[in-house]
């Protein structure tokens, strides 16, 4: 089968052995897999090796079934699913840190999303599969695991009700996160640099949008006003840019919660200690989703509450490297890899 894999820091297009299904699960078919902005980290800093194949959003279709019990899956059904699951027993799931439990980490599916063919164990069937509702296109659908990991994010922060809450940073995560916020009934103000990402966002439920300013002093001004001069309740940073850092802690009111849902280049950058205590700031991260995430994800997009039509480019798997360099120019929002 055709896969799209890692070799000497390029992107190639070779044959490799279809998986076989030996054990409980379930053999897919790829029909499309989303790009995810964690891939391009992965394949720019070298996290992933040589030979690995990456793609974790998938849609695809079960062409082979091998179950221990009765299952709501059939061989046919075109499906969309999540990537990693759970334990549920250790000390990590017992404290709701889910993506730190070692059975998530190792229960990736094999080998990859841009692959024609792809395994998936019989606990993907039972924690992150879903079959494609009626009223969701294939593209529509791939949301669902990125959506997740929004919603996650939401969830831990714990915001009061009608929280004000600014997503810096609108992306396609940041996309997705202010309109999960919006579903959890929150106030959000949008702000980037790009008009059109400002216009998208205004038109998909953001409350407001502020254009970013090289001066982030004047950034959180605007932002303020919004909010009679305190400041928002919270801050999610989806933006990726150590540069945010001046313009959230301009913007948050004391006390507020500081959630990062980002990786950032200069690692030196941060949240001084003086800041993060006199003005009692909560600061936390989240990272991936879990399987109730993944469900909930599903929820918003079959119900419309998340909308994310007309947003993505196509690409066919041999242009995997052209949606990787568009998206790094900014050329697209979001890439879609038909295989």
């Amino acid at each position: 089968m055709k896969a799209a894999v890692i070799n000497n820091d390029k992107i190639i297009i070779k044959d490799i052995d279809k998986p076989k299904l030996l054990l409980n699960g379930a053999l897919v078919k790829v029909l499309g897999c989303g790009l995810c902005g964690s891939d391009i980290v992965k394949f720019q800093h070298k996290i992933s090796k040589d030979g690995d194949v990456l793609g974790h959003e998938i849609v695809g279709e079960i062409v082979e079934l091998k179950t221990s019990k009765p299952t709501e899956f059939k061989v046919g059904d075109k499906i969309v699913m999540g990537h990693h699951y759970p334990c549920f027993e250790c000390v990590y799931c017992k404290g709701e840190n889910y993506s730190m439990c070692k059975t998530f980490k190792e229960s990736n599916i094999f080998p990859g999303g841009f692959a024609e063919y792809i395994l998936a164990d019989e606990k993907h069937l039972s924690h992150t599969m879903f079959k494609i509702p009626q009223n969701l296109s294939e593209i529509e659908a791939s949301f669902m695991e990125p959506l997740s990991c929004c919603i996650r994010a939401v969830r831990r922060a714990e915001l009061k009700p009608n929280s004000k809450v600014l997503v810096i940073g609108l992306g396609s995560i940041g996309f997705l996160m202010g309109q999960a916020l919006r579903a959890y009934g929150h106030i959000v103000v949008g702000t980037d640099l790009s008009d059109e990402r400002l216009s998208l966002a205004k038109n998909n439920g953001f409350n407001y949008t502020v254009k970013s300013a090289l001066d982030s002093q004047l950034t959180a001004s605007e932002i303020k006003k919004l909010t009679q001069q305190e400041g928002v309740d919270a801050v999610f940073m989806t933006s990726g840019s150590d540069k945010t850092f001046d313009l959230c802690l301009k913007s948050i009111r004391n006390g507020g919660t500081i959630l990062i849902f980002s990786s950032v280049p200069n690692e030196v950058a941060g949240f001084l200690n003086n800041d993060i205590y006199y003005r009692e700031l909560k600061v936390m991260g989240s990272y991936s989703p879990a399987p109730c995430d993944i469900a909930q994800s599903m929820e918003f997009l079959k119900s419309g509450q998340v909308k994310v039509k007309n947003i993505t480019t196509e690409y066919s798997l041999a242009q995997l490297q052209q949606a990787i360099d568009d998206t790094l120019a900014h050329k697209i929002f979001k890439a879609y890899i038909t295989l």
